[in-house]
């Protein structure tokens, strides 16, 4: 093992060396070990965010005819210290009649409940933290404490709007786990496993060709998990007056930024493990750091494609968000996912190629019906008016 081939394993090959050379026990060494890892593992994510909130204000000002930023440091690169440096120095404004001890927690729990999830996340060959045999249902788990955080940052507030904004935003994560769940366990079904592990090395073809309309309603759901445009209800400012994080100040408030921006990445990540091959590629078995390149572009595509989508669609109505997924993509999934199991059965022993183009064929027959059928239903009719009415009027 060298450091080209292994270099995270390398180091700490040398930092047990280190330890043992000191007199510390085994079972020392490696808390120790394992403590310096969370520890450097959580602050380079947390610090990372300071990146992604500048290049998403970046290109979303080019998108919009914008500068964006431009003055702190070169091309701006810079701005988030001074305003990480501001949000730090504001006031703590603390409401009167609030629940302190929910009020205060509420902000820990949304950065804590995104952090976990890295933990079993495969940055590349033998590069994670533990590897869950449960791990698409430990996301899943986890992914609920973002709604138990909205109600708690919500109800504890003293505030109707920070109410109004829990209820509305707790009904829109409730509504979208559903299908987005659903979508998750087709990666699930085909590596027959809930490892992420063995789902990255299960993609000979990505899963993302096996089943693109999963993929998609992944990435919905998942822009409104994140309250992402066009399904950035979560906080509505026309509407609710920024919604249940309204009457936070300060570092409390910058948590929730904090985490909304994490929240992002981490479901790009995600999207990259489940349907685009993870670290896979040539050559990355025998050197992790090239399956952390594959891995990095692989994030990079499905990230920029969010901030596209944010920076493009306008917000949708809350009647025509829960209708979306109650009326289109709840069924849809449900019956992709019971016609690829059958289409599997069917196809037992046949060649990749073929089972590749028997998934691929289910799905575009899929969408083109479901397209149909809603340009049917819900594309409204021409009036036909009377000449004499409109002469008229």
């Amino acid at each position: 093992m060298t450091f080209w081939t292994d270099p995270i394993n390398w180091v700490l090959q040398i930092l047990e060396n280190l330890l043992a050379s000191w007199g510390l026990n085994h079972v020392l060494s490696i808390f120790i070990i394992n403590f310096l890892t969370v520890v450097i593992y959580c602050t380079m994510i947390l610090v990372f965010v300071f990146f992604l909130i500048w290049l998403e204000r970046k290109l979303i000002a080019r998108m919009q005819d914008r500068l964006g930023p431009n003055r702190v440091g070169p091309w701006g690169i810079l701005q988030s210290i001074p305003d990480a440096i501001k949000i730090f120095t504001k006031e703590y404004i603390t409401p009167v009649g609030v629940d302190k001890v929910i009020y205060n927690l509420a902000p820990i729990i949304v950065v804590a409940s995104v952090l976990v999830v890295w933990a079993i996340i495969p940055v590349a060959p033998r590069w994670f933290a533990a590897d869950l045999n449960v791990g698409v249902l430990y996301i899943i788990a986890v992914g609920e404490l973002g709604i138990l955080m909205v109600m708690m940052a919500g109800w504890s507030s003293n505030n109707k709007f920070a109410l109004l904004g829990a209820f509305r935003t707790s009904a829109q994560l409730v509504s979208y786990e559903i299908p987005m769940a659903l979508a998750m366990l087709v990666p699930v079904f085909m590596a027959r496993s809930m490892s992420l592990n063995t789902i990255i090395t299960n993609q000979s073809v990505w899963n993302i060709v096996l089943a693109p309309v999963a993929f998609i309603i992944y990435f919905l759901c998942s822009l409104a998990e994140v309250g992402r445009a066009p399904f950035d209800l979560l906080e509505a400012e026309s509407e609710i007056v920024a919604g249940y994080h309204i009457e936070y100040s300060g570092l409390k408030f910058g948590m929730f930024f904090v985490g909304d921006f994490l929240h992002a990445f981490t479901i790009s990540v995600l999207g990259a493990v489940l349907f685009l091959g993870g670290w896979r590629g040539p050559g990355a078995e025998q050197y992790p750091l090239l399956g952390f390149v594959y891995m990095t572009v692989k994030i990079i595509l499905v990230y920029m494609l969010m901030m596209v989508v944010r920076g493009t669609l306008p917000r949708l109505r809350i009647d025509q968000m829960m209708d979306f997924t109650w009326k289109v993509m709840t069924p849809l999934m449900m019956g992709l996912l019971v016609g690829m199991i059958i289409i599997d059965s069917l196809i037992v022993g046949l060649s990749p190629w073929l089972r590749t183009g028997a998934f691929l064929a289910f799905n575009v027959i899929g969408a083109v019906i479901t397209l149909w059928a809603l340009g049917k239903h819900t594309m409204p009719k021409p009036q036909e008016f009377p000449l004499e009415d409109l002469n008229a009027s």
